[in-house]
């Protein structure tokens, strides 16, 4: 046989398999189903609990940081398990380890008693769960639909050579709101790093438990994501599967709580009394005006105007900077725009400070070289900038309850002790995730929009901005006195070059050459911040 039969038989199979795969890569015609009415959850344990403590806070409403990992977890389960009429779930990631098959388990449980259970989810990050999330979407009382989700389910990755412009954009929100009542926001994702509950990494990241006025945005911009032009039903992507596909679900649970680690932790859950205390209104609630910020959904297809992106709504709601901005960004890349801002605020005597990850906390370690490249600019301008370094003696689930006793956050050391505020910033973490920052000590932002260009551009985001001077100088306060003692200040040396000094013990030790990174880290970042990526870092 001559090679030309030979080329046109493998021309041939590429060409049918290429078509095969374009077919294969085409959504289905988006179906509309009939919303069925919401159910009134005005009568609610939870719902008659928060309309009395807000009305002595007219017009405002009540926030409660949740900073620990453990305590962010609790909330979530035990909100979920006082369900009586609704759940509306929005997330990014929701991984099927410990705690994504406990929250998944709580969720049936809710169906079970007759809560109607909605759960949206980014497709991106879903992976592995496609047989119980097909089997739960068959639950009557629960529905789960898909953003921007990937027709071919596996390898789900060949879908971004197929249709990257559109999958490229993914929704980045995060959102739990029960009974109508009480909403979670902030950057937490479902998974065992995010909630202290892991082996290897743990997630520093802060959430905001919200009840008031505030809880009725969110519901709203739920409604017009869950009926977005992005949105698909599950049931018209993941394969159908039956009911012993829930039963294992169900029997995973049990395995994860049988498990002697992961049972010291469940058991860590059922002694706060987060829930208890919200429905006897003992719970301490910072009451501030809080508003809600978000990206049209329709940015999730690339038709959204930079009018109506989040970060342009952002700079009207936090106000303009006049004396002091203290930013935290897990993955900070301010770009040459980002940087000439902050440059610019900086010159005109505007105190700034900056704590993200250093290399080796990075959890997306390409990240740094779209970072990298404006330290000495921002540096050379007079922004302090603080690189957050990974701490020994992580605690896991092995180690049991932490010593910081039975209540949770830190609404309840906000009377006065000035010592506990944003244990997120303290030891403990490998990586930080968190995406806050405060303005002139007054105002403060939670949500999860990351300074970096995916955020600005690509991804939906979603948070709160809070008018609250106590928060927001916890904030400052804790960027000024503890996220130093577990971070490497990046500065100038006498020849002008960057320099990391760090304090261990007593003494100040500098470094002069950047920690956590060896010959190959160096001339890998150097390289890639050469190329043309930071867009999509």
């Amino acid at each position: 046989m001559g090679m030309a039969p030979i080329a046109l038989a493998i021309g041939a199979a590429f060409l049918v398999s290429a078509f095969f795969l374009h077919r294969a890569s085409r959504l289905p015609e988006r179906r509309n189903r009939k919303a069925a009415p919401l159910p009134d959850t005005s009568q609610t344990r939870l719902a008659q609990s928060v309309r009395r403590q807000a009305l002595c806070h007219p017009r405002l409403s009540g926030v409660y940081l949740l900073e620990d990992g453990i305590d962010a977890f609790a909330a979530r389960l035990l909100l979920i398990q006082s369900a009586e009429r609704r759940l509306d779930v929005q997330y990014y990631i929701w991984h099927g380890d410990r705690t994504g098959t406990l929250l998944l388990e709580a969720l049936r449980q809710a169906a079970d008693r007759g809560v109607r259970v909605r759960l949206l989810l980014d497709d991106n990050g879903i992976s592995g769960l496609d047989a119980v999330l097909a089997a739960l979407d068959r639950h009557p009382n629960v529905e789960i639909r898909l953003f921007n989700p990937f027709p071919i389910r596996f390898p789900k990755a060949l879908g971004f050579l197929l249709d990257f412009r559109r999958l490229n954009r993914r929704m980045h929100n995060k959102s739990l709101t029960v009974d109508g009542a009480v909403t979670i926001v902030g950057g937490r994702n479902i998974g065992d790093e995010y909630f202290d509950a892991g082996d290897d990494a743990l997630f520093v990241d802060v959430d905001v438990l919200a009840v008031g006025p505030i809880v009725a945005d969110v519901e709203r911009d739920f409604e017009r994501y869950w009926d977005s032009q992005s949105v698909y039903p599950a049931d018209q992507i993941l394969h159908p599967l039956g009911r012993p596909r829930l039963q294992k679900l169900i029997t995973r649970a049990s395995i994860v709580e049988r498990d002697p680690s992961a049972r010291r932790y469940v058991q860590r859950v059922e002694t706060l009394p987060l829930v208890s205390d919200l429905l006897e209104g003992t719970l301490e609630f910072e009451w501030a005006v809080v508003s809600m910020i978000s990206d049209e959904p329709a940015k999730g297809l690339g038709r959204a105007s930079r009018r109506s992106h989040l970060l342009t709504r952002l700079e009207e709601s936090m106000g303009p900077v006049t004396r002091e901005l203290g930013l935290v960004s897990g993955y900070f890349v301010p770009g040459s725009r980002g940087a000439r801002y902050f440059a610019d605020l900086a010159a005109s005597g505007v105190s700034i400070t900056v704590l993200t990850n250093g290399y080796a906390a990075a959890d997306v370690s390409l990240v740094h070289a779209g970072y990298a490249p404006y330290r000495h600019r921002l540096v050379a301008a007079g922004v302090r900038l603080l690189e957050m370094r990974p701490q020994s003696g992580s605690r896991t689930l092995a180690d049991g309850p932490s010593k910081k006793g039975s209540r949770i956050g830190v609404a309840s050391r906000l009377r006065g002790t000035g010592t506990g505020s944003f244990a997120a910033l303290r030891a403990g973490a490998t990586t930080l995730h968190a995406k806050t920052f405060t303005v002139d000590r007054e105002r403060l932002f939670v949500g999860s929009f990351n300074l970096d260009p995916r955020s600005f551009r690509l991804n939906t985001e979603l948070g709160f901005v809070i008018e609250s001077p106590a928060l927001a100088s916890r904030l400052a306060e804790a960027l000024d006195t503890q996220a130093p003692q577990n971070a490497y200040e990046v500065l100038l040396g006498p020849d002008g070059k960057l320099i990391w000094k760090t304090r261990q013990g007593s003494a100040d030790t500098v470094l002069t050459r950047e920690p956590g990174m060896n010959v190959f880290d160096r001339l890998l970042i150097a390289l890639a911040s050469r190329l043309p990526i930071s867009g999509l870092l």
